[in-house]
Order: C-alpha cells, then structure tokens, then sequence
C-alpha cells in the first residue's frame, strides 16, 4: 500500500509573547520599585556630616549645583522666583520642612542667599541635606 506523505510541518504564523511580556512586568515592577528610591535628577557632592537623619517623608527638595544653578525639584529656578515657587507648592509653610542640597563647592555666601530667600518668603523650616562619613568612598 502506497504511503501519502503527510505535511506535518507548521510554519511560525504566530510569534510567542509570553517570554516577552515576562520580561516586561520583571522590568517594570524594578522600576517601580526603584523610581521612589531615587532622590533627584540633580547630582551634587554633599558635604559629609556625622550626624545625618533618615527622612521617610516626601519634602520639597532646593538643590544648588556646582555651576550655582538653582533647582526646585528638577526643574531650574531663578533666585527672585525661588521663594515665591516654594510657597505656592507647600501646605503650610510656617510648620512644612523644605530640603537643601547643596554641593559642597558652592561658596557660603550663594548657600546663604537662597536660605535668605526663603526665609524672606515665610518659610521657616529649612534642612540641609549631607550624607554620612563613611557612604562616600575613599579616593584621592
């Protein structure tokens, strides 16, 4: 008796998503998890203290740069605008802290000039922002 051949073969008329969208959700709970870790955009070199206080709460963070360039959050601001901007965006600012980053190249005088303006717009409650002794590594 004569065999008919068969066409067992199956061509690859769909793709398989699985594996693919495995890898996505891994990536995006990662990023989840990390996005709220990160404090912000700006990269200063904080001055290094031996006490430091962990802070849980979201605050309103002032960054100063190496170049002196001013940033509310991540966005640039100038100096005259800065108190104004603060304000507008806390609760209450007699009792709500503002965090102050400052890169530890930045002269005193630029450091007391944004402190200055945000006391001079009603903000009382005015942290720095260091980092401890022993989180930046040793080089020359």
């Amino acid at each position: 008796m004569p065999q008919l051949a068969r066409q067992t073969g199956t061509s690859l008329s769909e793709i398989n998503i699985v594996p693919f969208v495995d890898v996505m959700l891994v990536l995006l709970i990662i990023f989840m998890i990390t996005a709220p870790i990160l404090q912000s955009g700006i990269e200063v070199n904080l001055p290094k203290t031996q006490t430091v206080k962990e802070v849980n709460e979201e605050r309103l963070v002032v960054t100063i740069d190496r170049g002196q360039l001013i940033y509310l959050g991540n966005e640039p601001v100038n100096i005259h605008d800065l108190g104004n901007k603060v304000h507008g965006q806390m609760r209450n600012p007699q009792s709500d802290a503002v965090f102050l980053r400052c890169d530890e190249t930045v002269p005193f005088g630029t450091f007391a000039t944004v402190v200055d303006a945000l006391r001079q717009s009603g903000i009382e409650n005015v942290s720095v922002v260091t980092e401890p002794l022993s989180a930046r590594p040793k080089g020359p």
